[in-house]
């Protein structure tokens, strides 16, 4: 402590009053509004990347039975001059089976409805890991996602060519969309893989 000529003290301590009540309230309350803000961004960016995970999951999913479909037997038999003849169809596999085994129906054109219901030999159902689980009308414990395919003949030529196509989904979003579905909307969510393609005969 300081004492001037007088014997008083020129100590005052001016400018080091602490915060009022109201203040610290304040700065609790804008405290807890950024926090607020920063956890949300943080859930929607683990949501985002969850959503990203899915859809290239399913991307590969999909795109791997289409390569299953398209390499089925589809053409003409080539006689041994090297002339067409007879078309080769394979009605025979089932790749609801993994590995793909007989007793099904290949490529003959599939019932109405395949792609978003579960329909024997149109459907199989896989763990997180993209492991096949089984196929049926129920998904198996541990099942993560979906996939169905469809072949129907092209109308313009039923009898050459083929429309092919792969939907591949999370088994949450196939829950989720038929919850929609009773309420009368029904389509696509961000993590679904809809491939299509057309298969021609060649020549064997």
């Amino acid at each position: 402590m300081r004492l001037d000529e007088s014997g008083n003290s020129t100590d005052t301590r001016r400018g080091e009053r602490g915060f009022s009540l109201i203040e610290t309230l304040i700065s609790i309350a804008i405290l807890t509004s950024v926090s607020l803000g920063v956890a949300q961004l943080f859930a929607v960016s683990a949501m985002a990347n969850q959503t990203a995970k899915n859809k290239t999951s399913t991307s590969m999913l999909a795109m791997e039975k289409m390569e299953q479909l398209r390499g089925l037997t589809w053409g003409f038999a080539t006689g041994s001059g090297g002339e067409l003849g007879l078309p080769a169809s394979d009605s025979v596999t089932d790749l609801g089976m993994v590995p793909a085994a007989t007793g099904g129906p290949g490529l003959l054109p599939s019932p109405a409805g395949t792609l978003e219901n579960n329909v024997a030999y149109y459907v199989d159902f896989l763990d997180a890991g993209g492991g096949w689980l089984g196929t049926g009308t129920n998904p198996p414990a541990g099942t993560v996602y979906v996939r169905r395919w469809s072949v129907d003949p092209l109308p313009t030529s039923p009898n050459d060519t083929l429309v092919l196509q792969v939907m591949a989904t999370t088994l949450k979003q196939e829950l989720l969309r038929a919850t929609r579905a009773a309420g009368g909307a029904r389509g696509r969510l961000p993590a679904d893989t809809w491939l299509v393609s057309v298969k021609t005969r060649k020549a064997l």
